[in-house]
């Protein structure tokens, strides 16, 4: 299976959906390719956010070493499913798609169409955030071992 997890800087939301999907999967001895990727070209070649970075670790996930890039369109013909954080997030990545099996592979990460807010502006928002990733990683995991 392989996996990538888009929103819209990849170093917030992204790496730390990256990060927890990784570490669920490598539990469950799950042999998945997990990417991430933003919309846009803003941090590519970044690091995570310093505070995504910290509250990964606190939960005993290191995703330090992740760097920024931009989603492409070559992606839909690497990864099996495409999450992304927000509903701006879907709609420029179904721009790229070429074909309806590539549309096939979009959704919204969280399965009632709730968007992941964007912690970027709030602090108070990166645990909360986690918190919601993880239940969704936890979904996904759940869902394809059935």
């Amino acid at each position: 299976m392989k996996v990538l997890m888009v929103c819209l800087g990849n170093i917030c939301r992204s790496p730390l959906a990256e990060g927890i999907l990784r570490h669920l999967a490598k539990e469950k001895g799950l042999n998945w390719e997990i990417d991430s990727a933003g919309t846009g070209n803003w941090h590519v070649g970044d690091p995570p956010d310093r505070r995504s970075v910290a509250v990964a670790r606190r939960y005993g996930i290191d995703i330090s070493s992740l760097r920024g890039r931009q989603f492409q369109t070559t992606d839909f013909s690497v990864f099996d499913r495409i999450y992304v954080m927000d509903l701006d997030n879907y709609r420029d990545v179904l721009k790229k798609a070429r074909t309806d099996s590539d549309k096939a592979k979009v959704q919204l990460l969280l399965d009632d169409q709730q968007p992941v807010p964007d912690p970027w502006y709030d602090d108070a928002l990166f645990e909360p955030v986690y918190n919601m990733v993880y239940k969704a990683c936890e979904k996904i995991i759940n869902n394809t071992e059935r």
